[in-house]
């Protein structure tokens, strides 16, 4: 039987969404791994995204908070605002209550990736905030830690990511993932959908 990765984001400008392309990709690498793309649900109105120029969604499915409870391991991924992940995904997380109280993802391993604006804006604290989302669920957090080599020590290019997963600059929002940051994604997700077989295999 398959081992199932979900990556699961919100993305209003199409950045987190390449990068989870890209981690689908790695995950899928991994032999006996099925990823997996969700989008969580929209909570703006048309009116508000029309006013922020945001990009219609794409036809990525939306999940909803059951439907978590099928997979063996996840990556969220999510822009920041303030340095914390988007209200969209804290609106989905906070609608698991369910799966929170019979801990239905207790034992499962997941990472986390995100997008901000400025090399200030929040790429270790969207993550680290995070983390607690993951805590009372009982997940297991997976962070990437310098597995990805020497690409981690990239001081010549402007490139997002740090130990906790990958990340990518959005700037203005003209900017798009570098290929460094893609490579990045890719790792993050094959070293996870590893790391989710070996856990399933085990148990």
């Amino acid at each position: 039987m398959a081992t199932k990765v979900y990556i699961v984001y919100y993305s209003m400008y199409g950045h987190v969404e390449k990068l989870a392309e890209e981690i689908k990709k790695g995950a899928a690498s991994v032999e006996g791994v099925e990823a997996k793309l969700w989008q969580v649900p929209e909570t703006l109105p048309e009116e508000a995204l029309g006013k922020l120029s945001a990009p219609p969604k794409t036809d990525v499915p939306i999940i909803s908070p059951n439907e978590l409870a099928e997979a063996d391991g996840f990556v969220f991924g999510f822009p920041t605002r303030f340095g914390m992940m988007a209200a969209q995904f804290k609106a989905f997380l906070d609608a698991t209550g369910g799966l929170w109280r019979t801990q239905q993802l207790a034992g499962k391993p997941a990472g986390i990736f995100y997008s901000t604006a400025s090399q200030g804006g929040g790429q270790e604290t969207t993550a680290l905030t995070a983390i607690t989302q993951l805590v009372h669920h009982g997940m297991i957090f997976v962070p990437i830690g310098y597995t990805f080599g020497a690409g981690m020590f990239e001081m010549e290019k402007v490139k997002g990511g740090s130990p906790y997963g990958a990340g990518t600059f959005a700037g203005d929002g003209s900017r798009q993932p570098s290929e460094l940051e893609l490579e990045q994604a890719f790792h993050q997700g094959k070293y996870i959908a590893t790391i989710t077989k070996k856990l399933k295999g085990a148990a």
